[in-house]
């Protein structure tokens, strides 16, 4: 054993260094990757020189990150001050968790930089932990690619914790930093995003006015917006409106700005209406009014079908009651054409070739010389043979560490539609509380195989999901293919464009539904099928 482990109890064992000296003000601090002797595991081993006094501020850092639990920074197994200069039980350590995985300077070394989505979830990730450290007074330090390692399964850990020395403000920046590492790989490309860029200035700014308030403040705006246009406020009942129903709110509202010559109010996620031929006039002039702005202007669009004046078109009420009762008369017109149709040539084409004695085929019925009989219709295509699953798990590369009811998977596929698998209950919102984008079920079928569709049942119809192939259960989301995606009703088989072969089928559930005062969603019963 070298001096630089002078001291060390006999139960850690050295392998080797694992990173350059780390000059501080107090003394050295040299890492190692240990072996645990009594618990036979590999650890992060810590010295430094000399300890007692010197060190005493770094360890009693470390016993407060002891404390934390968050997958985001290596836990703190031991630690000891040591009682200074070189004689036996001279040195302090800290010994922290190994983390296995790919070290987040490897990776850009390797890859070059990350895409916006990838580098704000690692920062994002990264600063939860950072976090939850500034909430109980603990400066983290040592957020550097080389202390940042990429866990399995899309999580995040940092090495080293808690550095020598470290303050709140510095974490922050050195945050905007790895941001900005992250985004450009340490060259000279701008960021793409303004609004990460903005970030980035903010995070390393040393402006009070300007810079981020706190580490949280970083999680929050490194959150994942949703992909379509924001979301409408929250009604008071707790409902959300379907798409189809805010449309229908929307056209009667325009109805009724119409009955009462007030403004037209939309929806602002929608595109104004187009105006007929005539032009859409101003409520001022309409009504003779004398207006000396015209950004006072109330604007009220017409849709009139000729040049006639708007005062001799039908009144609204009248054309909405045409609308209600006309369309659903003249589709059911159009359903009867079609039945008379399909019954006046195709079932009397059918009748022609049986024998009204015996009711059996006449060979050559319907048919003269010279000319052929009509070729049978094709048989009608029928949905594949379910595939047997080998395994299931819980798939939550997105989540904080906590268990998704995984104990219940295999419920999903024990042929009862009565027990399910279900996420956990979120609060507030309908997107798993604004923390994840997801959750899923990962479905081995032991092999590759063609599949063509996913039979889903669920006990609460209303919440979405995507049906993803490829990738292994260590891969991250992005690398597993949307195959097919749809709103669950109850029973329902999301089929493929084409059968795709893979061995790995994720259901990933991307909105729940309404549970009481909580959301969630669940999975009865997964069937994946085959090609044919």
């Amino acid at each position: 054993m070298t001096s630089t482990t002078t001291g060390l109890p006999d139960r850690y064992r050295p392998l080797d260094q694992v990173a350059p000296d780390e000059e501080t003000p107090t003394g050295v601090i040299r890492s190692w990757r240990a072996r645990d002797r009594v618990l036979n595991r590999d650890v992060a081993l810590r010295v430094h020189t000399p300890g007692g006094p010197a060190a005493r501020e770094w360890i009693t850092r470390a016993l407060t990150a002891g404390g934390l639990a968050t997958p985001a920074l290596a836990m703190v197994y031991d630690a000891a001050e040591g009682t200074g200069g070189t004689e036996p039980g001279g040195a302090a350590y800290v010994v922290n968790e190994w983390i296995e995985g790919t070290r987040l300077s490897d990776r850009l070394a390797e890859s070059g930089p990350l895409g916006e989505r990838e580098a704000s979830a690692v920062v994002r990730r990264l600063a939860e932990g950072v976090a939850e450290a500034h909430r109980v007074g603990l400066a983290v330090g040592g957020l550097t690619a080389e202390h940042v390692v990429l866990r399995p399964g899309g999580l995040v850990g940092l090495l080293s914790v808690p550095a020598a020395t470290s303050t709140e403000e510095g974490d922050i920046a050195a945050l905007g930093a790895l941001l900005e590492l992250c985004l450009t790989g340490g060259g000279p490309t701008p960021i793409a995003s303004p609004d990460l860029a903005a970030l980035v200035r903010r995070a390393r700014s040393t402006d009070p006015a300007n810079r981020l308030s706190s580490a949280g403040a970083m999680v929050a705006l490194l959150a994942e917006r949703p992909r379509t246009a924001p979301q409408e406020a929250a009604r008071p009942d707790g409902l959300t409106d379907s798409g189809w129903m805010r449309r229908l709110r929307d056209r009667r509202d325009l109805a009724d700005a119409e009955e009462t010559g007030g403004p037209v109010r939309l929806d602002p996620h929608t595109l104004p209406p187009v105006p007929g031929r005539a032009m859409a006039r101003p409520l001022a002039s309409r009504h003779a009014a004398e207006v000396d702005d015209e950004d006072d202007l109330d604007w009220e669009t017409t849709f009139p079908d000729d040049e006639e004046e708007l005062d001799d078109e039908p009144a609204p009420t009248a054309r909405r009651r045409l609308a209600v009762i006309g369309l659903p008369l003249l589709a059911l017109a159009v359903i009867i054409a079609i039945g008379w149709w399909v019954g006046s040539n195709v079932l009397s084409v059918a009748s022609s070739n049986v024998d009204s004695n015996g009711g059996r085929t006449v060979p050559g019925a319907g048919a003269t010389a010279g000319s052929s009989a009509a070729a049978p219709a094709p048989p009608a295509a029928t949905p594949g043979t379910p595939l047997p699953v080998t395994d299931a798990t819980v798939f939550d590369p997105l989540g904080d560490g906590e268990p998704e009811n995984d104990g219940d998977v295999p419920l999903t596929t024990d042929g009862d539609p009565a027990t399910a698998w279900a996420t956990l209950n979120y609060r507030n919102s309908a997107d798993f509380g604004n923390l994840k984008e997801g959750v899923g079920v990962l479905y081995d079928l032991g092999s590759e195989q063609p599949v063509s569709s996913v039979e889903l049942r669920t006990t609460r119809p209303g919440s979405s999901v995507e049906i993803r192939t490829g990738g292994t259960p260590d891969s991250d989301l992005e690398d597993f293919t949307v195959a097919a995606s749809g709103d669950l009703t109850g029973t329902d088989d999301l089929a493929f464009q084409a059968p795709i072969t893979t061995r790995y089928v994720l259901v990933w559930v991307t909105g729940l539904v309404p549970q009481g005062s909580t959301f969630s969603a669940d999975l009865a019963e997964v069937t994946p099928r085959s090609a044919g």
